[in-house]
C-alpha cells in the first residue's frame, strides 16, 4: 500500500534523477501549497485502513514514497506518528516503510521519525560525488563523505537502496558498476553497516530516454554477493 504525501499532479523533489519514473523535477513556486495537510492524510489513511479491515484485506507494508521526496512535507514527522497509531489500530502486523533520497536525514525531527518506522530505506547510488551529480542531479549540496557519515549515525537501523545503470546522459558516460565504482560503494556500505541493501536497476521508461540501460540481473546478483561477503543481507530486483 503506497502513500503519496506530495502533489498528485506535480513532482516535488530536491533530486532530479535521470532515471526517475516520475519524470523530471521542475521548479515550483510555493510547493507547500500543493501538499495535502496532516489532518487530510490522517483522515484518508484512517478511512482506507478501516475499509480494508472490513474487506479482510491485510497490507504487508504501508509505504511512503510518491511523486518525489516524502520528507519534504513540512508535517512529515507528525504524519509518521499518526500513521503508526493507525497501523497499530487496524493492522499491527503491517510494516511501515519510507523511501527517501537521504537528503534530510540531518534534520533531527526527520531522523527521529525515520527511526520509528520498520523499514527506513535510504538512497546511496555511488561513493563518488561526480557520479551523484550526474546520476541524481541534486538541487541541494550533497557531499558523499558527509552523507556516508550521516547514514552511519543510524547505527544499522536503515536499509540502503542503490540503483545501478549504464548509459549516456548529456554526453557523459554513466556506469556505476565499474570496479572503481563498486570498490568505493562497497567501502561506503561497510562503513554504514545497514541492516540490508536493496539492489535494483531501471525497469520503466526514464526521463533520460533510450540512452540509459538496465544492468542484467546476473550482474546485480554478483554485486549482491559482494555485499553478502560483508555480512549484510541483500534484496535484488531486476
Amino acid at each position: 500500500m503506497g502513500i503519496n504525501l506530495l502533489s498528485a499532479t506535480k513532482k516535488i523533489c530536491n533530486f532530479n534523477c535521470i532515471y526517475c519514473e516520475c519524470g523530471w523535477t521542475h521548479r515550483i513556486k510555493n510547493p507547500d501549497a500543493l501538499l495535502p495537510g496532516r489532518d487530510e492524510v490522517c483522515k484518508a489513511l484512517d478511512l482506507k485502513l478501516s475499509e480494508m479491515k472490513k474487506r479482510n484485506e491485510h497490507p504487508d507494508v504501508i509505504t511512503f514514497a510518491g511523486n518525489g521526496e516524502p520528507t519534504l512535507h513540512p508535517a512529515f514527522p507528525g504524519i509518521i506518528d499518526d500513521s503508526i497509531k493507525l497501523r497499530n489500530k487496524y493492522f499491527p502486523e503491517a510494516k511501515i516503510a519510507v523511501l527517501s533520497n537521504s537528503t534530510n536525514i540531518t534534520v533531527p525531527a526527520i531522523k527521529k521519525a525515520l527511526l520509528k518506522v520498520d523499514m527506513n530505506i535510504l538512497k546511496l547510488d555511488s561513493g563518488f560525488d561526480l557520479t551523484i551529480r550526474i546520476h541524481n542531479q541534486p538541487r541541494v549540496n550533497v557531499k558523499v563523505t558527509e552523507l556516508i557519515e550521516n547514514l552511519k549515525q543510524f547505527n544499522g537501523q536503515l536499509i540502503i537502496q542503490t540503483l545501478f545503470l549504464r548509459g549516456i546522459h548529456n554526453g557523459k558516460v554513466i556506469d556505476n558498476t565499474t570496479s572503481e565504482e563498486l570498490e568505493a560503494w562497497l567501502q561506503a556500505i561497510e562503513t554504514i553497516k545497514p541492516a540490508e541493501v536493496m539492489i535494483y536497476t531501471i525497469s520503466r521508461d526514464t526521463p533520460g530516454g533510450n540512452n540509459l540501460h538496465k544492468v542484467p540481473l546476473a550482474e546485480l546478483r554478483r554485486i549482491a554477493s559482494m555485499v553478502n561477503k560483508l555480512g549484510i543481507e541483500t534484496l535484488v530486483s531486476g
